[in-house]
């Protein structure tokens, strides 16, 4: 009684300098303002996955709108956090697209968010130390520096080549810089709420260069009605699903570190509102509803979502926690969604100008893994070590492939996941599971979610 009485305690000291609370409701005048703001924050980030992966940026924004409202449900309304398109997940996609187009992207989408749900059911049951056990930062590390290494190509030749030609332009170049370097800039030296949105202003500030060059073609958008429903894809109403082996191999092992980065995003956000999430409501519960967000999206025709946390500095900035600003953002997602011109204004942004931002934003990702390795002290003098981290690097960026039979084959990530997973149990000298809980998750074994 003593020691829940002391959580509660300090809780509440965190929480009083909080301006409104995670049960809190804005008044309606202040509503609008706030919930735009987490809008601003996801959005640059969430409409560029949709646009790398050729999906409907309108149904990428009502799925997100859609995942939030479904994460808020499953939480009990308990964690204020927004979930936005996953960068993990493009490469994946893109495969899979190859292998039986954007059909097979969502039923791959359907079988990564049955993983959260099995994750958070034994997590519910037996804790956190298997999860260690299977995915400890030694190759959830390397495995993020191949998702954002991955795609350097990617974003290299939409900065550099005419999209029409697929030629060299030096005109389309300078524009990938211009919004490359107003997008550093705004990183480095723009402070508050403005800080958080470097992606969002330097998608605007490239668009409008763009726009001066004769790049930017705006009849569509003229052409587009104010409320029109996106290019939605709905299981036995737009096709009939078909399950894959491959696909599974391809989709479901990247479920696994996405994960992990939702786990290091909810301790990042207990800490910012000042309650043990992991606790109450639970990580079983934070992670489930992720799950139903990235199924929901699949319902649809959307990219797998994941907590962003770029919404998490927003709260950490403004101190507003509550979740009804957090739905009112969903809600304008969704609204945003269904707006023809919007979405038609979303396709109009050049390719050079989405080639700059994905330069700095693949880089980012590359480099949290390397934050990872770094925080939890991974020691590259250790054999062990080394082999894991050098076979999933080489592995993945070299875009390895395990094929069994036309229709069977492990490629790229997840091939290079399943590998470091598989070192990682048979190498002699693993590290003590309670000691990488306590290191990578700063828990300790006798905490309720261990």
């Amino acid at each position: 009684m003593d020691k829940n009485r002391n959580n509660e305690n300090t809780d509440q000291q965190e929480t009083r300098h909080a301006i409104l609370d995670v049960h809190e409701v804005p008044k309606i005048h202040q509503w609008l303002t706030l919930s735009l703001q987490h809008l601003f924050a996801m959005f640059g980030a969430t409409v560029l996955v949709p646009f790398l992966v050729k999906l409907d940026p309108g149904v990428a924004l009502v799925s997100s709108g859609l995942a939030t409202l479904a994460y808020l449900l499953v939480t009990k309304g308990q964690i204020p956090a927004y979930l936005g398109s996953s960068f993990a997940f493009i490469t994946p996609i893109i495969t899979v697209k190859m292998l039986g187009g954007p059909e097979a992207a969502m039923v791959g989408s359907f079988l990564a968010g049955l993983v959260y749900g099995a994750v958070a059911l034994i997590i519910k049951t037996s804790g956190l130390k298997w999860l260690m056990r299977i995915m400890p930062p030694v190759v959830v590390g390397p495995v993020i520096i191949v998702i954002g290494l991955g795609l350097a190509n990617t974003a290299v030749k939409m900065a550099m080549n005419n999209p029409h030609t697929n030629e060299y332009s030096l005109s389309y170049f300078s524009v990938a810089l211009f919004t490359l370097a107003v997008t550093i800039i705004c990183s480095m030296y723009l402070k508050g709420i403005f800080g958080i949105i470097p992606i969002l202003i330097g998608i605007i500030a490239g668009y409008l260069f763009a726009f001066a060059r004769g790049m930017v073609d705006l009849s569509k958008v003229k052409q587009a009605s104010l409320i029109d429903a996106p290019d939605f894809m709905f299981p036995f109403v737009s096709y009939t699903p078909h399950f894959s082996w491959s696909i599974a191999f391809i989709m479901m092992p990247v479920a696994t570190v996405t994960i992990a980065e939702h786990i290091g995003h909810q301790l990042v956000l207990s800490k910012v509102v000042g309650r043990n999430f992991l606790e109450k409501p639970g990580l079983h519960r934070s992670i489930l509803g992720d799950g139903i967000g990235v199924m929901i999206g699949s319902f649809i025709g959307g990219p797998p979502v994941t907590t962003y946390g770029e919404n998490i500095g927003v709260l950490a900035i403004t101190r507003v926690f509550s979740v009804f600003v957090i739905g009112g953002a969903a809600v304008t997602a969704i609204c945003f969604g269904f707006s023809g011109k919007v979405t038609a204004l979303i396709s109009s942004v050049p390719t050079p100008v989405m080639g700059g931002v994905s330069i700095l934003l693949f880089g980012i990702i590359a480099s949290s893994g390397l934050r990872m390795l770094i925080d939890n002290q991974i020691d590259f003098g250790n054999k062990r070590n080394l082999i894991i981290s050098s076979v999933i690097l080489v592995t993945g960026i070299g875009g390895a492939v395990l094929q069994f039979s036309e229709t069977l084959q492990i490629t790229g990530m997840a091939l290079a996941t399943l590998i470091g997973v598989f070192l990682n149990l048979v190498l002699p000298g693993r590290e003590d599971d309670s000691e990488l809980l306590n290191k990578m998750f700063g828990v300790s074994e006798n905490d309720p979610a261990a």
